[in-house]
């Protein structure tokens, strides 16, 4: 899967012209994309260095910021997209960070490497932790604090008081509406409170 056809996917998902927070932004790649075709605007929120400078060269707001500090700086319902793509399964207080999404936004969308996916299930099954396209890292040496599935995701967002509006999976740019805990790499769901 390609990350265009992820960013693709997920942008389908913002009402055009939101007002979108991004968490974790990385380079604003996506912010960008919908500052360009979904006339969004708002703001990225990265830790990096290098990756702010990234969002900046793109003309992406950004904040450089500490997730694992919260959202204490926004009020209630300040956005109208929250976006966590690839950031929930990095955070020690991925519970908290959903809750302050709900919060923030009046929809939050969350993206994260669906670890139920066969490949994954057949791996560990050999014994091994997996390593593939969406989770490319050896276990020693992974970004990743957290693994997560897809069903586990609907748990803990029925647990934190959130509805679910839709969801789906994502593999190989394709989206995947039956059975997406085994046959999707990529999880996605969007949210209200």
């Amino acid at each position: 899967m390609s990350d265009h056809q992820l960013l693709e996917s997920i942008a389908r998902l913002v009402p055009p012209g939101s007002r979108v927070l991004d968490l974790g932004c990385g380079d604003g790649a996506l912010l960008a994309h919908l500052q360009a075709t979904r006339q969004c605007s708002g703001y990225g929120v990265e830790i990096d260095d290098a990756k702010v400078h990234a969002c900046l060269r793109r003309g992406v707001n950004v904040l450089q910021l500490n997730l694992e500090d919260g959202l204490n700086m926004f009020g209630d319902d300040a956005f109208d997209v929250v976006l966590q793509i690839d950031t929930l399964q990095h955070l020690r207080n991925a519970e908290t960070m959903l809750r302050e999404t709900a919060r923030v936004g009046r929809i939050g969308i969350v993206a994260f490497p669906n670890f139920a996916h066969w490949p994954n299930r057949l791996a560990v099954l050999q014994g091994r932790m997996p390593v593939t396209k969406r989770l490319p890292y050896q276990w020693y040496d992974t970004p990743n604090i957290r693994v997560g599935t897809f069903a586990d995701f609907e748990v803990l967002a029925r647990s934190c008081g959130l509805s679910i509006d839709d969801s789906f999976g994502v593999q190989e740019g394709q989206e995947v509406r039956w059975l997406p805990n085994l046959l999707a790499s990529t999880a996605v769901f969007k949210f209200s409170s």
